[in-house]
């Protein structure tokens, strides 16, 4: 079993510590991990998807969210945004190469997850059978 010393170790020679409150890292990790964007970069693992055809993809995320995810991915240089000059406008995100990485990441984890999911919802039931 891995440890969370041998997890870790080597991070403190890094100059970014997402354990700082203020490093600019947790932003981005916040950006990653949060509920939508995760989902928005895995989401354009495959290829280059226009804002609709994302929005699409990522079930329950409202317009809103959906943009103001992508802007922050955009701004922390996991997503590139192309404006097509034409009528009406046609715009397409795809990952930059940063994104890519941290997208095939959240895949290994995602895919972690779903196939453990049957463990989950078995702890789920034990735990709510404990208490009611």
């Amino acid at each position: 079993m891995t440890t969370t010393q041998e997890l870790t170790e080597g991070l403190d020679d890094l100059p970014y510590s997402v354990f700082a409150k203020a490093c600019p890292s947790r932003g981005t990790l916040e950006h990653v991990t949060g509920r939508w964007g995760g989902l928005a970069l895995t989401a354009l693992y495959e290829g280059s998807l226009r804002f609709n055809e994302l929005r699409r993809r990522i079930d329950g995320v409202s317009e809103k969210m959906l943009s103001q995810t992508l802007h922050a991915l955009e701004r922390d240089g996991l997503v590139h945004r192309e404006a097509q000059p034409t009528n009406p406008p046609r715009v397409d995100y795809e990952l930059t190469p940063l994104g890519r990485g941290v997208a095939e990441r959240l895949l290994a984890l995602i895919h972690f997850v779903e196939g453990s999911m049957d463990d989950v919802l078995a702890a789920r039931e034990r735990y709510d059978s404990a208490r009611a």
